[in-house]
């Protein structure tokens, strides 16, 4: 197969844009699984933008080279629509059908424009292989855009995760719940500190009740958290120390000697609004 263009497959979209965009439509949305008129104007304007820019390309760049600089306009648009189809809830087959379905109409064209059977076996088959680049592009495309949105909605789980909640005036506290890992370790201290500077609070209670087990790489975690707190100029209290947890920690050797730990919420909280030079009364009711 030529890499250079012959002229054929430029002649043919600019001189039937208007009947091949109609083919090109009704074979496209024959095979999509969701049909809605706002999904069906939006794809006749992409088609309708898409087919004019692969003219230019092939008839500028005189290649079916994708990756050349003609094709730039080409690759920011399947990116583009890529884009659109991640956020709509397409599958990478039903985005890259935009490009394949493309392929039929257009080698009919083709064959009612060259005579000679020679030249038409090698444009078609050029043809077809360009049509195959772009629709592995898209998928690319669709993949990378996919992959930002999973990582997107992983760090807003993240955030959401790790809340920084103020209990008293200079008292915050910082359930923790699930794994802790690197990658959340970050957002968690990024979110005490940054919590610690807006209040101004002297005291910041780490629960871990809700995680689940105790290694080394967590208490190490916890050990960073603490002391990037301790520079902020606010003193840390880690409560929700099980049993298991306690065994844990003694067994691998972590020094928490210098950092205070409770068993509960409810006994960090009320060492903290001691350290605050709170009075804290209990009053006792009987019937």
């Amino acid at each position: 197969m030529s890499a250079n263009t012959t002229g054929h497959l430029a002649t043919v979209l600019k001189n039937n844009e208007s009947a091949l965009l109609e083919g090109w439509l009704e074979g496209m949305l024959s095979r999509l699984v969701r049909r809605d008129k706002a999904g069906e104007a939006e794809a006749r304007t992409q088609a309708a933008r898409f087919i004019p820019l692969v003219a230019n390309a092939v008839a500028k760049g005189g290649t079916y080279d994708i990756n050349t600089a003609a094709w730039a306009d080409v690759r920011h648009l399947l990116a583009e629509i890529s884009a659109s189809r991640v956020r709509q809830g397409y599958t990478p087959i039903e985005t890259a059908t935009f490009v394949f379905s493309l392929k039929e109409p257009v080698f009919g064209l083709l064959r009612k424009d060259i005579s000679d059977p020679l030249t038409l076996v090698e444009e078609t088959a050029n043809t077809g292989n360009l049509f195959d680049q772009l629709g592995l592009y898209t998928i690319e495309e669709f993949t990378k855009s996919r992959e930002q949105v999973i990582m997107r909605q992983q760090q807003e789980l993240l955030e959401l995760s790790t809340p920084v909640v103020q209990l008293w005036r200079d008292v915050l506290a910082l359930p923790l719940i699930g794994t802790l890992d690197s990658a959340r370790t970050q957002v968690v201290m990024e979110n005490l500190l940054q919590k610690i500077i807006d209040t101004g609070a002297s005291i910041a209670i780490i629960d871990i009740t809700g995680v689940p087990t105790v290694d080394t790489l967590v208490a190490q975690h916890l050990l960073k958290t603490v002391a990037a707190a301790r520079l902020m100029g606010a003193d840390c209290i880690i409560s929700g120390i099980r049993p298991q947890i306690a065994q844990t920690i003694v067994h691998l050797g972590v020094n928490l000697e210098d950092v205070v730990t409770k068993a509960s919420l409810a006994d960090a909280f009320l060492v903290a609004l001691k350290r605050t030079g709170a009075n804290v009364s209990y009053s006792t009711q009987k019937d």
